[in-house]
């Protein structure tokens, strides 16, 4: 039995292989040609605008006619949420401080004791002496009605998926939309829907942050124990009965997850809704001295959310668990002496807008970052235009345009490309020799994108290229999916800049799986080396993403390269957890048997624990290409010239049409990257027997 399961297996990978072969080989042939042809026939390297659609006209002129009509019911609906808006805003902001502060206090006791007591502590008193107490009462007030509407939003569409099997497939694509549609681009519809102000930074945080709440009730129920739900049939309970009595509860650990997601949603979105929203919070403060390049005031704010972010996290996460709860008269006691210390206040304690710890903080920020600048700005121009130059510029043009003598010291020639591929169709040669044809057809076909550069690939090498992944992947389905995805893009006339997306965040994400993965690697390795990072990498994830832009415009000033260390600071965490999780947890008894095998660390590394781990190592790469489309759009505000550049310029002009089309352009380009690499992990997964 054991010699026909080897036999199938090695059936199964000699077909793969042989398909791999045959797409590839296809792919390496249409690029050989178009590079051949297209010297005479130029539409092969440019989308030919004949075959282009005004998509976003008609878009913008659909968007207006549909909103002539929703306007007025739209209007309505905004005034009314405006309401509780308004409410928690006098709430929060008319609470004196001291009995804010000792409400979460209490909170973070009764959850956490006195560890997490003392860190919410610090973090408040941080804020209040920062002197944003009252902006972020602001950003509170979103976040407070933001959140519980986004919670209902997912709990209803997660039920609603969960009873309706039919229409499961249908809200699961919806909610991949929701996610990967960037946030700016829904923006501006809702601009010309609901108005300018607060409110629409409302709807915006409620359809970002619904989706994480609804994924995890649907997963949630769907792990709900078949016995459990057999025990309140029998017990006669109805279908309600079941759902809110039985299966509910029983999933309420995987819910609250969603609950900390949805919080953390909501919080990342304040100052996206501070763009639209023109309101006094803590993200209009943010955007505001990052415009005035007052980087130590920039950063004091930031930091403000960043607090925020953190306390949301720790106190959500103790919320969903079920550690032990602390004393209550401990927290009636805090609560209690904070409304003593808040009627005294206007007696006893400074008003919150009079708290300028940080003045002097904030000038000796701005005062040390000119003179290192000063000092060190020649070394920093040096490693941003090393970088460009010799890494990023030819990645994006390829060597043929990139390698000039002022940068170079030499010409690059028509020779020297023919030297290249004769070069790699060699290594190639050799590479088959040798079993390894698919390892030589992909060198050939980077060495052609190193030559042309990714925004100069001919579209019909794209295509095909695009078609042979989601062939090897998941056969002729997932291929029809890739290619109807990026020829839409093509038709819309967004080729152009959705190539120089491709191009920034394909750059980035090579840049976190070779560092990603290698810190993976080393904590993987190393218990201590994970204890250091760990740490790091739950504060990396609670920074929202406006607020990596600081640091990097603190150094390196507006510009491509700017924008490209943001998106690897943000990008970078799933690779190194996904590694690291992935190398760490190979079953024991495999250890043991490669250890009994005689193999040595190493052995046992790259032949057990990498074989096993590349599903999750896959999983790791789906999630970093996924966070780097998120920061495009945000990078486009500090120099990218991508679809980001236009869904903001979209914004700007109040244009619907342009917003839409380059938003689902980008969105598309996410979910073919989505799909390929979830499908490879799936395949990895079914040939280790998971």
């Amino acid at each position: 039995m054991s010699s026909s399961l080897i036999h199938t297996h090695g059936t199964a990978k000699a077909s793969w292989f042989r398909s791999a072969e045959g797409a590839t080989l296809l792919a390496v042939l249409v690029g050989a040609a178009c590079l051949a042809l297209s010297p005479y026939q130029p539409w092969l390297q440019q989308w030919p605008d004949i075959l282009t659609i005004p998509a976003t006209r008609w878009i913008g002129t659909f968007i207006t006619a549909l909103f002539d009509e929703l306007k007025p019911g739209a209007r309505l609906f905004a005034s009314m949420l405006g309401y509780p808006m308004l409410w928690a805003n006098v709430l929060l902001v008319g609470t004196p401080y001291p009995i804010t502060i000792g409400l979460i206090s209490a909170l973070a006791w009764f959850l956490g004791g006195v560890r997490m007591t003392a860190w919410t502590l610090a973090g408040l008193c941080f804020v209040l002496a920062s002197g944003y107490w009252l902006a972020s009462m602001n950003t509170l007030a979103l976040v407070f009605v933001s959140i519980p509407l986004a919670l209902a939003a997912g709990l209803v569409i997660g039920l609603l998926a969960n009873e309706f099997r039919s229409i499961r497939r249908l809200i699961e694509t919806s909610l991949d939309v929701m996610q990967t549609v960037p946030t700016f681009a829904y923006l501006t519809p809702l601009l010309l829907l609901f108005g300018f102000g607060p409110v629409v930074g409302l709807i915006a945080s409620v359809i970002y942050a619904a989706p994480p709440m609804a994924r995890n009730v649907i997963l949630g129920l769907q792990r709900v124990d078949p016995e459990i739900r057999e025990a309140a049939i029998m017990n006669g309970a109805s279908r309600a009965q079941q759902l809110l009595l039985v299966e509910l509860p029983a999933a309420s650990q995987q819910i609250m997850v969603g609950v900390n997601q949805t919080i953390m949603a909501a919080l990342s979105m304040v100052i996206i809704a501070a763009v639209i929203g023109g309101f006094n919070d803590i993200g209009w403060e943010v955007l505001l001295t990052m415009r005035k390049a007052a980087f130590g005031q920039s950063l004091v704010a930031g930091l403000v959310i960043v607090v925020f972010a953190i306390l949301a996290d720790r106190l959500s996460i103790a919320l969903a668990s079920h550690q032990k709860r602390h004393s209550r008269y401990v927290a009636f006691a805090i609560i209690a002496f904070s409304l003593i210390l808040g009627v005294c206040q206007p007696w006893l304690l400074p008003r919150p807008d009079e708290f300028a710890i940080f003045k002097g903080l904030v000038l000796l920020i701005d005062s040390s970052l000119t003179s290192f600048i000063g000092a060190f700005g020649a070394g920093l121009e040096a490693i941003k235009n090393g970088a460009m130059f010799f890494v990023l510029l030819p990645l994006r043009i390829g060597l043929a345009e990139a390698v000039l003598p002022f940068t170079w010291g030499f010409q690059w020639t028509p020779t020297m490309t023919l030297g290249v591929f004769s070069a790699a169709a060699a290594m190639a040669i050799v590479l088959a020799s040798l079993g390894r044809l698919l390892l030589g057809l992909c060198l050939m076909l980077a060495a052609g994108v190193v030559v042309t550069g990714v925004i100069n690939l001919p579209w019909p090498f794209v295509l095909v290229s695009l078609g042979a992944l989601g062939w090897i992947a998941g056969g002729p389905a997932l291929a029809t999916f890739a290619v109807a995805m990026v020829s839409a893009v093509m038709v819309m006339g967004l080729w152009a800049p959705a190539m120089l997306s491709v191009y920034l965040c394909a750059a980035s994400v090579l840049v976190c799986v070779l560092l990603g993965g290698s810190i993976g690697l080393v904590c993987a390795i190393s218990e201590t080396a994970w204890r250091v990072v760990r740490p790091i990498c739950d504060f990396f994830q609670t920074i929202p993403l406006f607020v990596f832009l600081i640091p990097v415009l603190m150094f390196f000033q507006i510009g491509e390269f700017s924008a490209f260390l943001a998106i690897c600071a943000y990008a970078i965490v799933p690779m190194i957890r996904y590694t690291q999780h992935g190398l760490s947890s190979t079953p024991d008894e495999l250890l043991e048997a490669a250890t009994a095998s005689g193999a040595d660390t190493w052995q046992i590394l790259w032949e057990v624990r990498a074989p096993y781990s590349a599903p999750t190592i896959l999983l790791g790469l789906n999630q970093t290409i996924l966070y780097a489309f998120s920061m495009l759009v945000i990078a486009a505000l500090i120099g990218t010239t991508d679809l980001g550049q236009q869904i903001y310029l979209a914004l700007g002009q109040g244009d619907a049409g342009l917003g839409i089309a380059a938003g689902a352009s980008m969105a598309m380009l996410a979910l073919v990257a989505d799909r390929l690499v979830q499908a490879f992990a799936a395949k990895q997964r079914h040939a280790l027997g998971l």
